[in-house]
């Protein structure tokens, strides 16, 4: 009888006995993190604190999941006639500076002239003039046209370039080296931007590029488009098509890559990225080089949080792997944390 008990017992501590549940799950009240030991108690609530403080924030996921979503091809084949159509030449708009030079006029000419909030520069001889909306060779003619017909000059010459860019801007987020908002010249595409950011920061990014692209319905009203491109792709020159032409104030998310977090009794404890496809608990153990020799691997735990609730997967990883019980090698979801505990002995 006592040996009987003693084997119970001994089973239920090292959870070494076959059979049983593989998985079980509890829900957490009120973020109660009792069940863990101080130092894993720290090291969750150190990477909880840290997943809140990520990302662009709810707001711009939302409004991208509220907008249509097209490929960067369905974007081509039905809206292509908006980009094949735009001038290469860059258009003027307000806040730009521009450096306008009438040929054997020195009095005349000017280095550094701001282009109004609505669109306007003020020349010498012939005032006020609309330079928004317009290329360099259209106000060049326009300035040459007024100097004539004033009879200012007889047949000048003028040359007109853009000294700074800062009415059209594009803003990168996520994923890159150096996140912001940029300022666009004409005809820049995807790769240029992103060459502008620093280039994609592959540690951290995802597989996927969205363009946040507001575009006027019916000369009405602005809608919102999300473009989605795959970056991969795009970076190894498989699909050159999707590098598309960037538009005034559209927005480039590159998502970080979804992650895992491991900690206690593996060897290498961290953060590991989910990117195309599945992983299941026993591959991000073998991800984080392996149990230590201290683990106590039938006690294995995945908090996660699901649908608002908190809830632990408690896991008999020795059980799955001995028994080839490979259906109940449960399959990880991003943020899950998971917990290697110290064993008793």
């Amino acid at each position: 009888m006592i040996r009987v008990i003693l084997f119970t017992l001994f089973c239920f501590l090292i959870g070494a006995c076959g059979g049983g549940e593989v998985l079980r799950v509890t829900t957490v009240h009120d973020g109660d993190l009792s069940y863990l030991q101080d130092t894993e108690r720290a090291e969750v609530v150190r990477i909880k604190k840290a997943q809140k403080g990520k990302g662009i924030g709810s707001g711009l996921n939302h409004v991208i999941k509220k907008a249509p979503n097209i490929s960067a091809h369905e974007y081509l084949r039905t809206r292509g006639n908006l980009e094949s159509s735009e001038t290469l030449d860059y258009k003027m708009g307000g806040y730009d500076v521009l450096s306008i030079e009438v040929y054997e006029e020195p009095d005349l000419s000017r280095d550094a002239v701001r282009v109004s909030a609505d669109g306007y520069i003020t020349f010498p001889l012939i005032g006020g003039v609309k330079v928004a909306d317009k290329t360099s060779a259209e106000v060049e003619n326009i300035i040459a046209g007024l100097l004539a017909e004033g009879q200012f000059l007889v047949n000048p010459h003028v040359s007109v370039f853009v000294k700074e860019y800062l009415s059209k801007k594009v803003l990168i987020l996520g994923a890159v080296e150096r996140p912001g908002s940029y300022e666009l010249r004409a005809s820049e595409r995807v790769l240029d931007v992103l060459s502008k950011a620093g280039g994609v920061d592959f540690a951290e990014g995802g597989n996927k590029i969205t363009i946040l692209r507001t575009e006027t319905a019916g000369g009405t009203k602005d809608e919102k488009i999300a473009i989605d491109i795959n970056l991969r792709r795009l970076l190894d020159g498989e699909d050159p098509l999707s590098n598309l032409r960037i538009s005034d104030k559209d927005i480039i998310y590159i998502p970080k890559a979804d992650k895992v977090f491991i900690i206690g009794e593996v060897k290498d404890p961290g953060d590991y990225l989910l990117k195309d496809r599945d992983v299941t608990i026993v591959e991000a153990v073998g991800m984080a080089g392996g149990f230590t020799r201290i683990a106590a691997r039938n006690r294995t735990k995945i908090i996660r949080v699901e649908d608002g609730v908190e809830k632990i997967i408690h896991v008999k990883i020795d059980e799955i792997m001995r028994e080839g019980r490979k259906a109940e090698d449960i399959v990880l979801r991003p943020n899950d944390i998971i917990v290697v505990p110290e064993s008793f002995f």
